[in-house]
């Protein structure tokens, strides 16, 4: 007992709460595969860590984690969140949308337990310019211009709600910066 609250207390201090397999192996020091897995079983079995996804474990019941967290650490790369879920969230789209939309460096739909993610392929030229990004609790998101920007990227023709909310200036120099084609 002494070593699973040891293990446990390492990932806690660590600040996160949503732990890929090869994250856990690392922290703990394992490097035998069957050692990491029979470990994680086991800690699954007696509820002490939530299989969220094959490979992805939570020291949290998944109800209790930011579900953007989740799509971050089941892409497992530089992403952050943009498009129809920016706007809708700041009321510039009034459609239902019943994802969490990523810009990432592949293109890739995936559900976990409730949450339903889209991850959109933008070209690194784009993706890796920080025009218009910020991060809140570990997760990146795009201001509302650059989530205009990305959206009016992949569909030029792209109709918004309430058009009116929407700082174009910025949007244009975000363009601009970003290096978006007109």
């Amino acid at each position: 007992m002494n070593t699973l609250n040891n293990k446990i207390r390492q990932l806690a201090i660590s600040g996160e709460v949503v732990f890929r397999d090869i994250d856990m192996a690392t922290i703990w020091g394992i490097t035998n595969r069957n050692t990491l897995y029979t470990t994680l079983k086991r800690y699954n079995k007696n509820k002490t860590l939530e299989k969220i996804k094959p490979g992805i474990y939570s020291i949290l019941d998944i109800k209790d984690i930011n579900p953007d967290m989740i799509g971050v650490k089941v892409l497992h790369r530089y992403c952050y969140i943009s498009m129809e879920t920016i706007l809708r969230d700041q009321g510039i789209i009034l459609q239902r949308v019943p994802h969490t939309t990523f810009a990432s460096d592949i293109s890739k739909r995936f559900v976990v337990g409730e949450y339903s993610y889209i991850s959109r392929r933008l070209k690194d030229i784009y993706l890796y310019n920080k025009e218009g990004i910020y991060t809140k609790d570990g997760v990146n998101y795009a201001t509302i211009e650059r989530a205009v920007a990305d959206l009016l990227y992949f569909n030029p023709l792209y109709y918004f709600d309430n058009a009116r909310l929407i700082d174009w200036k910025k949007v244009e120099e975000i363009q601009k910066v970003a290096g978006y084609k007109k």
